[in-house]
């Protein structure tokens, strides 16, 4: 029979959220990869190699909501303190780059990555009032 040990300690970190903060950074930097290829590939070769960004920017929009529903018990949320400026950062560029092109031109997919842009921000607004709340 299998006993499950649970030492009541809800606050301790998990030990993979260091790669889920270097996992968001890297399809940070590939998404700024994807959409300057665009600009480039016209800029260089006088064509247009790759159409602008719409469904891979609404996933990789996801990856920092993702990991702030992750990250939300305050142990891990204390962990992720030192990253919250990059995390911010990316939600507004993915939200930024996301509202006039879906609003514009008609990208309806592009609103996932405004939504999880707002979700995103609220929840790490939620998440520091929260932390705030539990450390006094």
């Amino acid at each position: 029979m299998t006993h499950i040990h649970d030492s009541g300690d809800t606050d301790r970190a998990v030990p993979w959220l260091p790669y889920g903060v270097a996992a968001v950074k890297v399809v940070f930097v590939l998404a700024l990869f994807r959409l300057l290829a665009t600009p480039f590939s016209e800029e260089v070769f006088g064509e247009q190699w790759f159409p602008m960004p719409t469904w891979e920017w609404a996933l990789a929009s996801l990856t920092p909501v993702l990991l702030i529903v992750l990250a939300r018990r305050p142990g891990d949320w204390s962990v992720v303190s030192g990253e919250r400026t990059f995390l911010r950062i990316a939600l507004i560029f993915y939200l930024v780059y996301g509202l006039p092109f879906a609003a514009l031109q008609g990208k309806v997919i592009l609103w996932l990555s405004v939504a999880a842009g707002l979700g995103g921000l609220v929840g790490m607004r939620l998440l520091a009032h929260k932390e705030s709340a539990h450390g006094s």
